[in-house]
């Protein structure tokens, strides 16, 4: 205490001299306890946030200081993090040299190639300090970068600042790939180093062939992160349960027929965690978000094997694997099995870490028979899909209300309205928790794609301008994934020109129909074209699968709305979101979304079927932002229809209060 006042004393007598050695190093020297002790005192006595004021009235930034502490203890702790950040890298150096290795690359993934990867892998968080869910980190013995992609720029470029890691926006022209800039870095010689555990087998064939073009050569036999993250989380533990046939709607037992009928008498390795959870309909709790086991099974024509740590295995479901011809090995036997294995094994580059294809003596490379089976949902998932999406929309109502009454009063931040989100969706029967971190963006951090509000950024959030929520919940009969944009306020004509175009977009790619054979690039531009006459455009995909009580983001190199190509069909039984957005930097984000199950439409008079799309999302979009002469009268009257549809699904499941209040903001426009 007696620090802080002697420090704060110095500077009241001679601030000029503290601004000329930089507010950063004074900001610096205020950190931790005795930053938080700061804190306190100004929020205390309003005395003190006054005579502060007056020391530092000449100087705008000592001000902000003091009239934003908030920001500026994540500031402070920002500032920390990249000490440690520099530390990691440092030690990750030592190693490199240790081992001879002039370059080490470090992924988002896991030996499943998951998206959501347990603490235990998130190296290249713990290395970086970025906590975007995508992102490659790449240090050389004097430089480091890191690579993501356009969801993430406005946050990595804030949480890289100062660390000495460039940013690498990808595909944004002149940004070079990694091994372009691994061959312009170093010289002819040089080692490159990956662990082969989390890099799949077409990374690291496609990278070690690039690589030779500059004469680099790849290692992939390290992981240093064993040795320099001391406190390195351990391997999940969580139980393996089963997901009833009520849910699933098909056995285990049918569908390893159904696979071995695919492979014929060849062997399958499954090494995603999804297809895992889908073929043998179990799931478990080793990843955020996601209720999946760290499990491989292997599928010959006469076994069926499960690699799991056995400790998981309760005696409930290895009798239901015994049952289902299941038999049960170690997690860590999966390569000696595969080693001793002759038989010829099917696996999926993109989806199999180069470790076990290295074990596979007879490798047939092809994509996956199972994620093409699981995309299509049976009568019972699109059952469950329907009800998980009624009670996902009574909660996404509850809180609509609720945030557009209690905001207005004060005291709400993101974070708060991301936990009363939760705690409503918790009331709704099946509710096992949320699909994804939400994205609570208020006003700017609404233009942040993949925003999620921490106790460092969170901020209050005001009765004026647009909150982005982009969230989802897991139930045992389905996944959700929505989006809304809420109007809290007084809106500039650019919020509301910007919402409308949004709508626009989501209105006509909601309501296509279209032939068979039709991909999602296909469809993409329709989400598009209304901003694009506007100059404005994003980056982001426009839509992926979702998972039935599975990933929110299901089988993501298959079917997608995007620019870039996907061919992959789309047809009765899948599902995809529609979800275009517009973010404007340091103002607003806006973004709508739903979950869509493609349906017939009609055989057609030519070159039919032709299919449409089902809003399994049911959720009101409040209309006071939208300029209505902006929508043809065809996008006018689908949406009302749309309204229509879910106040008539939902009514029923809500008291009298909530259900005249979703009959007021459903009404026509």
């Amino acid at each position: 205490m007696l620090l802080i006042y002697k420090l704060l004393f110095i500077i009241s007598f001679c601030p000029e001299t503290c601004l000329k050695r930089g507010v950063l190093r004074l900001r610096l020297l205020i950190s931790g306890a005795k930053l938080d002790f700061f804190y306190k005192i100004c929020k205390k006595s309003n005395k003190k946030i006054s005579f502060f004021k007056k020391m530092f009235q000449n100087y705008s930034k000592m001000t902000i200081f003091v009239e934003n502490l908030q920001h500026q203890k994540c500031f402070l702790y920002r500032n920390n993090n990249i000490l440690k950040t520099t530390e990691k890298i440092t030690a990750l150096r030592r190693l490199m040299q240790r081992e001879g290795i002039h370059a080490f690359i470090t992924p988002s993934t896991d030996p499943h190639a998951g998206e959501y990867v347990p603490e235990r892998w998130k190296s290249r968080r713990w290395l970086s300090g970025f906590t975007g869910s995508a992102g490659t980190v790449v240090v050389t013995l004097d430089q480091a970068a890191l690579w993501t992609d356009s969801r993430y720029f406005i946050q990595a470029t804030d949480q890289l600042t100062d660390t000495g890691i460039t940013l690498m926006k990808e595909k944004i022209e002149g940004t070079p790939t990694i091994s372009e800039w691994l061959g312009a870095v170093l010289p002819k010689g040089s080692i490159v180093g990956v662990d082969a555990w989390v890099n799949t087998t077409s990374e690291v064939e496609s990278l070690e062939n690039a690589l030779k073009a500059y004469g680099l050569t790849l290692r992939t036999d390290l992981d240093p992160y064993t040795e320099i993250w001391e406190d390195r989380p351990s391997i999940p533990q969580s139980k393996a349960f089963i997901q009833g046939l009520e849910y699933a709607g098909e056995s285990a037992t049918s569908k390893i027929q159904r696979i071995r009928e695919k492979i014929e008498q060849h062997a399958l390795i499954v090494t995603s965690l999804e297809e895992v959870a889908w073929t043998l309909n179990l799931r478990g709790d080793d990843v955020a978000y996601t209720p999946f086991i760290l499990a491989y099974v292997l599928i010959t024509p006469s076994d069926t094997i499960l690699y799991i740590n056995k400790e998981k295995v309760t005696p409930e479901v290895a009798d239901y694997l015994k049952g289902e011809g299941v038999s049960i090995r170690e997690y860590d036997d999966i390569i000696a099995d595969l080693q001793a294995l002759d038989l010829a094994v099917y696996m999926q580059p993109e989806k199999t870490n180069y470790a076990v294809y290295s074990a596979i003596r007879k490798p047939i490379r092809k994509e996956s028979v199972v994620e093409q089976m699981l995309i299509f949902k049976n009568e019972t998932e699109i059952k469950g899909f329907r009800n998980a999406m009624e009670k996902d929309g009574v909660a996404m109502v509850k809180w609509i209300k609720w945030a557009l009454k209690n905001v207005p009063t004060g005291g709400q931040t993101e974070l708060s309205l991301s936990k009363k989100l939760e705690e409503f969706r918790a009331e709704q029967p099946l509710f096992k928790g949320i699909s994804f971190e939400s994205i609570m963006g208020y006003a700017r951090h609404g233009a942040i794609v993949h925003y999620d509000p921490t106790p460092e950024t969170d901020i209050p959030v005001k009765p004026e301008g647009l909150l982005l929520i982009d969230s989802g919940g897991q139930y045992l009969d389905g996944t959700t994934d929505i989006t809304r944009t809420i109007p809290l306020g007084p809106l500039t004509w650019e919020m509301q020109r910007d919402y409308t175009l949004v709508l626009k977009g989501w209105i006509r790619l909601g309501s296509a129909v279209f032939p068979k054979g039709t991909c999602g690039t296909q469809l993409d531009v329709l989400a598009r074209e209304a901003m694009w006459k506007h100059g404005i455009n994003y980056l982001h995909g426009t839509g992926h699968g979702v998972g039935q009580f599975m990933s929110v983001h299901e089988a993501i190199d298959l079917h997608q709305f995007r620019m870039q190509w996907r061919p992959t069909p789309l047809l009765p039984g899948m599902t995809i979101t529609d979800e275009p957005g517009i973010y404007i930097e340091g103002s607003h984000g806006v973004r709508h979304e739903d979950t869509l199950l493609v349906v017939p439409a009609t055989e057609g008079i030519t070159f039919g079927p032709y299919y449409t799309f089902e809003h399994l999302t049911l959720c009101p979009i409040l209309t006071s932002p939208i300029l209505v002469e902006m929508l043809t009268e065809e996008e006018r009257t689908w949406f009302n229809s749309y309204q229509q549809t879910v106040y008539q699904r939902l009514a029923p499941r809500l008291d009298e209060e909530h259900k005249a209040w979703l009959k007021e903001v459903t009404h026509p426009i």
